[in-house]
């Protein structure tokens, strides 16, 4: 944000607050958080009469509610579940002031701040949370079940939230992908599947729809006191929470540890049980896992197109769309796994340049990651991280680009049986699959997409996780 509309921000704020906290003297900080890429969070100090306050603040983009999340219930609705969360015995900060239109701050609240840690890494791998982690799952799995057993009528939820079933999630987010007019086959293959394996109809309950270990705020010595970010709330399958908090994205590394990287399926059902009452099937929780990378690899791109059209144009947003071939290859490896071939490339810049491209892309990210981020701190450091980043995903381009490309368009024309360019045999492997006339089983389809996968994902992260379980699958 520039510093110009972040003054006027504050002011606005300040204003607000004189109106609504009692004792309130001043405002001392501001200050916007380096996570949440669908929501602005804000670390909020004032100075009253009984001594410093702080709070947290939830606003939508630049105030307005970004036109790509539609199925959202909104902030306001968003504060309202977790007051009724924290009256059913869900651990979560008192919500302090939800902004009217006479704030002039936009769609968002004010809740109490509370000291924790929400960052994932350090969750998984911090000797702080070393005595809690194995405590989490289970945990997890409790104050799931208590989110689960809210009755929304009762809350006064139940006209605000919209009900959707799995194959509504499904197809909406497939509809959504294919707006954005990018082919990747394997989304639409795992659109497929997800829809040949709809999990058994049941009454819809509430479901929070981002339970994941990045939303969960943790203590080292009380565990989870904390579920953020209830901006998707919806009534639908409830086991929906329960594999996404499995989904490979929020384990941080740890493909070992089924749930958020640090615990067990089966102390999450265990807990979730001893609440609930409820055996869950670890196949019902399967559905949902691949949902959830299914959904994210979709949820990626929705980032980048809003960097597209706005309101947010940061660096952030254009970066997240390459972290959606993270997503497909854990796709591949829950879905067809199987052998590959690590890709090789030998390309590299022309010689006839002086600087040459990797030198002009090595000096800018060198000064990002050297001089920027050691001259600034809060969110500027965090984007010149991403930014640096990003030229790094542009060198893996130029040395993999083409040979990646070159082994995707021979596997197109393989299983295809026809010649043609790269893009138009991607479309028209995509077409086949939207409308059903490519089958699931057609030989070498599995074999094709899972090396192309893998291969982007060297190019874009080859440090994460999935990468690392496909390579380790072929041996």
């Amino acid at each position: 944000m520039a510093a110009e509309a972040h003054a006027d921000l504050e002011s606005r704020l300040s204003r607000a607050l004189g109106e609504r906290l009692a004792g309130f003297r001043a405002l001392r900080s501001c200050e916007r958080l380096s996570g949440g890429a669908s929501q602005e969070t804000y670390r909020v100090a004032a100075a009253t009469e009984g001594g410093e306050r702080r709070f947290a603040m939830r606003r939508a983009p630049g105030g307005a509610s970004p036109r790509f999340d539609a199925a959202g219930p909104g902030l306001a609705v968003e504060a309202r579940l977790l007051a009724a969360a924290r009256a059913a015995g869900v651990p979560e900060p008192e919500i302090v002031h939800v902004f009217e239109p006479r704030d002039n701050l936009g769609e968002g609240f004010l809740m109490e701040w509370l000291d924790g840690e929400t960052l994932g890494a350090r969750i998984v791998r911090g000797e702080d949370f070393a005595e809690v982690r194995p405590r989490l799952a289970r945990q997890c799995g409790e104050v799931l079940a208590r989110i689960h057993g809210i009755d929304v009528h009762e809350a006064g939820l139940a006209g605000v939230l919209r009900t959707r079933t799995p194959a509504e999630l499904v197809r909406e987010s497939w509809n959504l992908y294919q707006a954005y007019g990018v082919p990747q086959p394997m989304i639409d293959l795992a659109a497929r599947w997800l829809l040949d394996n709809l999990p058994p109809a049941a009454p819809p309950r509430l479901v929070h729809g981002d339970f994941r270990n990045g939303n969960l705020m943790i203590s080292p010595s009380r565990g989870l006191i904390a579920v953020l970010d209830w901006e998707i709330a919806h009534l639908g399958d409830p086991i929906r929470d329960l594999g996404w908090l499995c989904t490979n994205s929020w384990r941080f590394g740890r493909t070992d540890l089924a749930v958020g990287g640090f615990g067990t399926l089966e102390d999450l059902l265990a807990g979730y049980a001893s609440v609930s009452g409820r055996r869950v099937d670890p196949q019902h929780v399967k559905f949902w896992t691949v949902f959830g990378s299914f959904w994210w690899a979709v949820g990626t791109l929705s980032m980048t197109q809003i960097y597209r059209v706005g309101p947010d144009h940061s660096v952030e947003r254009a970066a997240i769309g390459r972290r959606s071939s993270e997503c497909q290859v854990d796709c591949v490896n829950l879905l067809i796994p199987g052998a590959v071939e690590p890709l090789r490339g030998a390309s590299r810049p022309s010689a006839l340049d002086m600087p040459r491209a990797d030198e002009l892309l090595a000096s800018v990210r060198d000064f990002l990651r050297d001089e920027v981020m050691a001259a600034t701190r809060g969110r500027t450091s965090f984007l010149a991280r991403v930014a640096s980043n990003s030229l790094d995903i542009l060198f893996r381009e130029i040395e993999l680009g083409p040979a990646h490309r070159a082994r995707e368009r021979r596997g197109l024309e393989r299983i295809l049986g026809e010649s043609g360019d790269l893009e138009t045999l991607r479309w028209r492997l995509v077409r086949g699959l939207r409308d059903g006339s490519i089958a699931l089983d057609l030989p070498g389809l599995a074999d094709h997409l899972r090396q192309t996968v893998v291969d982007q994902v060297a190019i874009d992260q080859p440090r994460y996780s999935g990468y690392r379980t496909a390579i380790e699958l072929s041996r």
